[in-house]
């Protein structure tokens, strides 16, 4: 891999936001924008790109730059513009199930029609169904998404059911032949593969064995978002922060399980990739998408040094960062690796004294641009970063708090401001169109139940387990209908059946014996540090159970002894 100021020389010469040229005059999200679509009585095109991904710069070549389009597009339509990873609650809202996603909306932001991305003849095709919906219909024409329409979801009790339904799962939808789940083009799902790993152990090891082959980036580390097809061997060549942030995850941990190599290097050279290829001097930048003009990820080492870099997206991001602390801790912990300790550090205090303020997270700061505060996925991973900090770097404070507390704060504003009818809602319900209307997502909601369930046991507070339950309950009636790329979801609900392991220590971070508690067999077990217990001793608990430890031998049979159905 390349290493130092080269590489960060290739960042900056490849950074930036969506700069294709089109002939479209695009608009910014924002109240303006639909005015002036009720004003004219048009209806508005919605185009969500990110800067990572290479159909949406190609649509901007091909679709976007062609004369005739353009102008069609520019005389009959509001056209609105929108970076995906700027704006999550609209790519939740009006995401086609890939990007680009391109969207008509009538004036009051409802879909009329929408695809991901369209060539030039289906472009010009689609203009002159919807002009003549439009004709027909006007305002009328747009229709609210189920999802939005109100409903709470189904809730239920949480119960054995759910976990042995989704562990079913792994086995029903499971790639014999290429591993990973599904039949079609495979993402990598690493929550799901975490869920494996104690449940089904075989099939997430052939799971990342096939995404460690078919998605890596051997020459400057890293993985690719998926493949476009289900063998591994078309990867779709972007590489984001959260989806390496996760693998790298979900990689440390099946070395965890293994102790093999082979799951421990592409976790080590990620950790690299992020540091080296990302880093920012203030936190870990959101992407890297294709380069323009060149295939560069079918270059060797020597040919990507003198070829255009990638674009690159430096925009730091709260929640992708803070899935970059969790993971570079838990690897950390793991291996001894201290620089994946030092970066995980300072990415936590620069989004506690950055992005977060009294308790509130706000998705990024970037030159004048500020994004939206109180989202779910922005607040459930900075509470699970914090969580993971006390466990691996000790009693240490992040802006002046304790991380327990810095936590706690970050919970509780999402629990104050977003907890409505016992479960989240993705982010305050204001803004433009359909961000008004409440949206519960199942992932999100499945995230904050499983950081809320990491705050309670490390504080002895049973009221971020009560919230936690409530909101797994809230979707329990539908338990049945949901799927592995949701297997998170069963974590959290095996885990509110069972008392949470917790291994406390007197001594202080990075003795023998903490590192020791970091790398036992379980990747759901807490770890507690400079704890009140006697120097070199372990106390390990479950329930009313409890054994003591002062070898890291003995504290492997403690846990196993305390470790249900063990």
């Amino acid at each position: 891999m390349r290493r130092g100021l080269e590489a960060l020389t290739r960042i900056h010469r490849g950074s930036g936001d969506m700069t294709d040229e089109t002939r479209v005059e695009w608009r910014s999200w924002g109240p303006d924008a639909f005015a002036e679509a009720r004003a004219t009585d048009k209806p508005v095109l919605l185009s969500l790109t990110a800067t990572w991904c290479e159909d949406c710069h190609e649509m901007d070549a091909e679709t976007y730059a062609e004369p005739r389009i353009a102008a069609n597009l520019n005389d009959g339509f509001v056209p609105i513009r929108v970076d995906v990873d700027r704006h999550p609650r609209i790519r939740e809202r009006y995401n086609m199930g890939g990007f680009p996603s391109t969207v008509f909306l009538a004036p009051d932001g409802h879909p009329i029609t929408g695809a991901t991305f369209i060539g030039p003849e289906g472009m010009r095709q689609v203009i002159d169904r919807v002009r003549e919906v439009w004709e027909k219909k006007g305002s009328d024409a747009g229709r609210t998404p189920r999802a939005l329409a109100g409903d709470l979801p189904p809730a239920g009790e949480v119960s054995p059911q759910i976990e042995a339904h989704l562990a079913g799962q792994l086995e029903v939808n499971f790639d014999e032949s290429h591993g990973g789940w599904g039949d079609a083009a495979k993402f990598p799902l690493p929550r799901t593969v975490e869920f494996a790993l104690k449940r089904d152990q075989q099939r997430a090891l052939r799971t990342l064995d096939a995404i460690r082959d078919g998605l890596f980036d051997p020459v400057e580390g890293g993985f690719f978002r998926y493949a476009d097809d289900a063998a591994w061997t078309k990867p779709n060549r972007e590489k984001t922060l959260e989806s390496n942030a996760a693998l790298l995850r979900a990689f440390a941990n099946g070395y965890r399980y293994t102790g093999e190599e082979a799951y421990r290097d592409p976790a080590v050279e990620t950790a690299e990739f992020l540091v080296e290829s990302l880093w920012t001097g203030t936190g870990f930048g959101g992407s890297m998408g294709p380069a323009s003009g060149t295939d560069y990820y079918l270059l060797g080492a020597e040919g990507r040094a003198s070829a255009p870099g990638p674009r690159t997206d430096l925009t730091v991001y709260a929640g992708g960062n803070a899935l970059a602390v969790d993971a570079l801790l838990v690897l950390s912990g793991l291996t001894d690796h201290e620089q994946a300790r030092e970066f995980a550090a300072r990415t936590l205090d620069r989004i506690a004294e950055d992005l977060v303020e009294d308790g509130v997270v706000t998705h990024f700061h970037s030159g004048g641009d500020v994004g939206e505060s109180l989202l779910l996925e922005d607040h459930a991973r900075v509470v699970t970063a914090a969580c993971r900090a006390r466990q691996v770097l000790g009693d240490g404070t992040v802006a002046g708090e304790s991380y327990l507390d810095f936590a706690a704060a970050v919970a509780d504003a999402a629990i104050d401001e977003l907890f409505v009818d016992d479960s989240f809602l993705d982010g305050p319900a204001s803004g433009e169109a359909l961000l008004s209307s409440p949206l519960r997502p199942l992932d999100g909601n499945a995230e904050m139940a499983n950081a809320l369930l990491d705050l309670a046991a490390l504080t002895d507070d049973d009221t971020y387990r009560d919230v936690a339950e409530t909101t797994i309950g809230a979707f329990a009636g539908a338990w049945d209908r949901i799927g592995v790329q949701v297997a998170e979801y069963g974590t959290a609900a095996a885990r509110l059946l069972r008392d949470p392991i917790l291994i406390e220590l007197g001594d202080e971070a990075w003795s023998d014996l903490h590192r020791a508690a970091l790398r036992v067999a379980d990747h759901e077990a807490l770890v507690v540090p400079e704890a009140d217990v006697t120097d070199g001793v372990a106390r390990v608990s479950s329930g009313t159970t409890s054994v003591e430890a002062t070898t890291p031998d003995e504290l492997m049979q403690a846990v196993s002894s305390v470790t249900p159905d063990a």
